[in-house]
């Protein structure tokens, strides 16, 4: 007997997406379940110190503004709801939402999913949590449940969980679960699947794409998808917009999960109407035998302070001010044990305005001592403000210096974790870890095309042919790259190798750069290994989270074949 498809949508891509997101999807069309995605690294980070001041605290309080104007319209349709907005509490949310449930008179049967937390084994993490698959989702639904709050799950076990309690698959359905899997991360990030984000915007009528409505997948015994959104809404899905977001944090061809490892490599994508993707050809393996873990903790404080140098001798002026605040900084009582200087030229010659005139001189600075980075650096920054360059000001005087974070992950065996499904009637069920494993290793390589042959090229942005999207992971950042024809897929796969993309993107030129080829994607993912410091709350760089990484290398000059132009 045939099961019909799951009709299955997202209304949160992390924690402060769009407010009206779940009314939208609630009322624009048909649903089966609808997801949130509200963690991230840093997310985790906030939430453990919104624990420190609350301990009954730890979630995503916007989830329950949500409900309270949406609950009864889901409990009308019929629409379960499945979110990680538990956080660092699941079980406290689920407490708040029965309450909110009692106090709008709305019968709901609410669950919720434990285990994840490993603070204690960790003692000098704020956080230290699991990230664990949808098989506890799945208990949860299949034992009546309504809604669903979670911890620390991957993003795509919000959407492998209520596939497993629809189909019925075995743990061991690797080819259906990846699909879900891959189902999943098109959904999780909400409208970067739907237009937002998307490195062709131009391409389109702007008005189409203010407003973009949230994905939602169309899930089948078999394990395909398509990805999909509510009719009438704004936004589009075409092959670029589901590849853009496949390539997003990833890495390489294996995607590897609790729940299964996904080819991407396999993934096959299909324009099958306006606004209606197909994903097939998924293939999934054995997860591995371990289970990441992200550790947050507090690695001390930092300030900045940004020079504004305008017109002439911006070097000089560069110079000048950054040797007496060294000199400043060395005769303190405590000089920051890290000290970071970037030059930025904004400035044009012969500019029409002063803003456009002057260029930005950014300082860093990170201590464990809050004194170090905060009156160290304001005394030594304002005392300079008639003793230095000509035309000396700052965007803002420093102030007394802020925590930041610090992400790093371990990884432990899959039965280490006690992942418990916690029922709307109060039973805990146990969750099993995946009865088989196998160790992640690399894809092989593929075969590559021929090569475009030789003819007349243009200089011109990479960004003309090819499409980029980039993203953070702890320290790392990948960027996808793709192109949407064959002939310029021959032409990239040759050209953009890893050394030429560390010649393009210089502040990678002294880090390792991996290159993973996706051929049926027509797609590059290139990872680069510490660029982002130790993770985005360390606010390493100017772009802490990487996000427009790959528009800067769609902006780098290349000889492009003229026949690609």
């Amino acid at each position: 007997m045939t099961v019909a498809p799951l009709r299955i949508g997202n209304a949160s891509g992390f924690y402060g997406d769009r407010f009206d997101a779940m009314r939208e999807m609630l009322t624009g069309g048909p649903l089966d379940v609808l997801t949130g995605d509200y963690l991230a690294e840093l997310t985790m980070l906030i939430l453990g110190r919104d624990r420190l001041k609350n301990p009954s605290g730890g979630y995503a309080r916007t989830f329950l503004g949500q409900l309270e104007e949406c609950l009864g319209l889901a409990h009308e349709r019929g629409v379960r709801i499945v979110a990680n907005a538990g956080g660092l509490n699941p079980a406290g949310l689920a407490d708040a939402v029965r309450q909110l449930a009692d106090r709008l008179g709305i019968p709901v049967r609410v669950a919720h999913v434990e285990g994840d937390d490993l603070t204690a084994g960790h003692p000098r993490s704020l956080a230290a949590h699991a990230y664990l698959g949808g098989a506890g989702i799945a208990a949860c639904l299949r034992e009546g449940a309504d809604i669903v709050v979670t911890g620390r799950v991957t993003d795509a076990a919000l959407v492998t969980g209520p596939a497993v309690a629809h189909f019925g698959w075995a743990p061991d359905a690797y080819d259906r679960l990846a699909g879900a899997v891959v189902a999943g991360h098109v959904l999780e990030c909400g409208t970067q699947a739907t237009g937002g984000n998307y490195a062709f915007f131009t391409d389109h009528d702007p008005a189409r794409l203010r407003h973009p409505g949230f994905p939602l997948a169309e899930l089948h015994e078999d394990g395909t998808s398509v990805i999909a959104k509510h009719d009438g809404t704004g936004g589009l899905v075409d092959i670029g917009t589901v590849t853009a977001q496949l390539l997003y944090e990833t890495s390489g061809a294996r995607y590897a999960g609790p729940d299964v490892t996904a080819r991407l490599d396999s993934v096959r994508l299909t324009q099958e109407a306006p606004d209606r993707v197909r994903i097939s050809g998924v293939r999934g393996e054995a997860p591995p035998p371990t289970l990441k873990v992200g550790l947050n903790r507090l690695g001390g404080y930092r300030n900045e302070v940004a020079f504004v140098l305008t017109g002439l001798d911006i070097e000089a002026k560069a110079a000048l001010v950054r040797a007496q605040m060294e000199a400043a900084l060395d005769a303190a009582k405590s000089r920051p044990t890290e000290v970071r200087w970037d030059l930025a030229r904004t400035d044009h010659p012969d500019a029409s305005t002063e803003e456009t005139a002057s260029a930005l001189l950014r300082l860093v600075v990170r201590d464990p001592d809050q004194d170090a980075v905060g009156r160290t650096l304001s005394s030594a920054a304002i005392e300079l403000a008639l003793a230095s360059y000509p035309g000396f000001h700052v965007l803002a005087p420093p102030g007394k210096g802020s925590p930041y974070g610090v992400f790093e992950d371990v990884y432990v065996a899959q039965g280490a974790v006690a992942h418990v499904a916690v029922l709307h009637d109060g039973r805990r069920v146990p969750v099993a870890p995946a009865a088989g494993t196998l160790v992640l290793e690399p894809a092989p390589e593929p075969a590559l095309p021929e090569p475009l042959p030789p003819g007349p090229t243009r200089r011109a942005p990479l960004g003309v042919v090819a499409g980029a999207r980039s993203g953070d992971k702890g320290g790392n950042a990948n960027v996808g790259v793709w192109v949407r024809s064959d002939d310029a897929w021959r032409w990239l796969v040759h050209q953009l190798t890893a050394d030429r993309f560390q010649n393009l993107i210089t502040e990678s030129c002294h880090l390792k750069v991996v290159r993973h080829t996706l051929p049926n994607l027509r797609a590059l993912n290139f990872v680069v290994e510490g660029i982002l410091g130790e993770g985005v709350a360390s606010q390493h760089r100017f772009d802490p989270q990487a996000k427009a990484l790959g528009e800067w290398l769609r902006s780098r000059h290349l000889d492009i074949p003229e026949a690609l132009l």
